[in-house]
């Protein structure tokens, strides 16, 4: 099966693209493509775009990839719609929250507010009646 695709070319951080017709089987680097149907230049925005050539390719079953197959449209080589490249949005996931350590960490609040209290009562009659000693 053919796809036509694009080929980086260019150096580094001056990116340009050949819009290729290649097996798709072969990577976009092999230099085994069958025909260069187009350029394009990001910088720029200039694309140059063989429309006959893509035209018989897609006739005879080459597909385009998804990102090519914008360009075509927005180009007006082919109708329909554009693909949406963009990888879906996936939510990250918010910790679960358990019910019972909430639950414990208040109860130990409430205990040491009531302790105190049942202490100061316990101790006030032991302090009020002195102890005896011994005689010696």
């Amino acid at each position: 099966m053919l796809r036509i695709r694009l080929q980086r070319i260019g150096r580094i951080n001056l990116p340009s693209y050949r819009i290729i017709v290649v097996e798709h089987t072969e990577g976009p680097k092999t230099g085994k493509f069958t025909e260069i149907v187009g350029t394009y230049n990001p910088r720029s925005k200039e694309r140059k775009i063989n429309d006959e050539r893509v035209k018989y390719w897609i006739s005879v079953g080459a597909q385009p990839s998804d990102t090519v197959h914008n360009m075509l449209v927005s180009a007006g080589t082919i109708q329909g719609k554009k693909i949406n490249v963009l990888p879906k949005f996936v939510a990250p996931e918010a910790p679960a929250v358990e019910a019972a350590p909430e639950a414990a960490a208040e109860t130990p609040a409430e205990t040491p507010t009531e302790a105190p209290a049942e202490e100061a009562a316990v101790e006030t009659p032991a302090e009020a009646a002195p102890e005896e000693t011994p005689a010696q």
